[in-house]
């Protein structure tokens, strides 16, 4: 699997947060936690703006506006 390594510097308050997520889930180091929050923000990030750009809509999305139009033709 293809990487980037990525260097940040935080603050210890927010490392301190994340040694503990770390911990109470069983993550092997905050380091790992940090990778999964990340993740997790760009994953949400990404979603709002395929939810903004109508082209990036997911197919569901569609069927339910299709759905919710009176006048649209059924297929």
């Amino acid at each position: 699997m293809a990487s980037n390594r990525l260097e940040l510097e935080i603050p210890n308050e927010l490392a301190a947060q994340l040694e503990e997520i770390a911990l109470a889930l069983g993550i092997r180091d905050s380091s790992e936690a940090a990778v999964i929050a990340i993740a997790d923000w760009v994953g949400r990030r990404k979603a709002e703006l395929d939810d903004r750009d109508s082209s990036q809509r997911y197919f569901v999305n569609e069927a339910l506006d299709a759905l919710a139009a009176p006048s649209a033709p059924k297929k």
